[in-house]
């Protein structure tokens, strides 16, 4: 499963109190398509299915599926601010990123 830094989890926890529903969970997902063959999604999501696997980091709740779980195995979640701000997924399991960054193979 994947795992957020300190500063992700914590911009994280402002967008989820900015939208005012302390239901919100992190949903991070691997979709197939982008220029590399996978492409990583993540929003809110205030529904659970039973599968999905779920991971708590501080007022944080991350959930995934299973299938896109084998694929974040080890992978960070790290934001950070400034004039380049922005979420970053860095993963060990990625073999090869396309030049945009936000697909993988």
């Amino acid at each position: 499963m994947i795992t957020l830094s300190d500063a992700a989890a914590d911009k994280v926890k402002d967008l989820i109190d900015a939208e005012g529903d302390t239901a919100l969970m992190l949903r991070v997902a691997v979709r197939p398509g982008g220029c590399a063959g996978f492409s990583y999604e993540m929003f809110f999501d205030s529904e659970r299915d039973d599968n999905d696997i779920t991971t708590v980091f501080g007022p944080v709740t991350v959930v995934t599926d299973p299938s896109s779980a084998q694929l974040l195995q080890g992978a960070t979640l790290d934001y950070k601010g400034g004039l380049e701000s922005g979420f970053a997924i860095t993963n060990p399991n990625a073999q090869r990123t396309c030049g945009c960054g936000s697909s993988f193979s």
